[in-house]
């Protein structure tokens, strides 16, 4: 992802910074894995304002997006990379090879054509899917499940990674990006890869 400034005409327009999209392959979401989502905007279930100077915004679909990668041992081809008004990172589309198509995080050199899968015994490439007991010390994942089966919860953000730092027993030692090391189940799903869209930290609103 480049960033690109603005020239500066305004005083607000003078600091500010935005992404130029250059990942982003396709410009409207696939229908069937989107939905409405109904925003409070401070109200009540009768309409009422009880918490006030909330609402507003622009209105969003709501991408529907696989964090449990529990469709496992089929391959699925990444169609295209998408922006995602939910969450600061990018997601991927996938086609399975059984016809279902699926919503991901898209982490870090994911390309378009490229072929991922969610399996025990997946290689170790960015954007495939296994338990934690089975990747190897050091390696950087990201989408990592609290609790196995529930969908990956933690480390989802734009640009961050978690490493593989230890195995003891039942668990896995895993370093956070706030360097907390924590403990996980082996059996809990992760991703392997960086998040991507790295340089969202650096975007200035003005």
């Amino acid at each position: 992802m480049g960033i690109r400034s603005y020239r500066p005409l305004t005083p607000g327009t003078r600091q500010s910074t935005v992404a130029d999209y250059s990942e982003v392959t396709r410009s409207e979401p696939e229908k069937s894995l989107t939905k409405g989502v109904h925003r409070s905007k401070g109200r009540n279930n009768r309409g009422i304002i009880t918490c006030r100077h909330r609402g507003g915004g622009h209105k969003r679909l709501y991408r529907m997006v696989d964090f449990r990668r529990d469709k496992l041992n089929i391959p699925a081809r990444v169609v295209s990379i998408e922006y995602d008004p939910n969450r600061n990172a990018r997601i991927a589309l996938l086609y399975y090879q059984d016809g279902e198509k699926r919503y991901i995080l898209c982490p870090e050199g994911l390309q378009v054509d490229q072929t991922v899968i969610s399996s025990p015994n997946a290689p170790i490439e960015v954007g495939n899917a296994m338990p934690l007991g089975n990747i190897p010390l050091g390696t950087g994942v990201h989408n990592i499940e609290l609790k196995p089966g529930q969908g990956g919860q933690v480390v989802r953000a734009a640009g961050t990674m978690a490493q593989v730092v230890a195995k003891e027993g039942a668990y896995v030692l895993v370093k956070l990006p706030s360097g907390e090391v924590r403990k996980f189940l082996r059996e809990g799903y992760a991703t392997i890869g960086q998040m991507g869209n790295s340089e969202a930290r650096n975007l200035s609103l003005g």
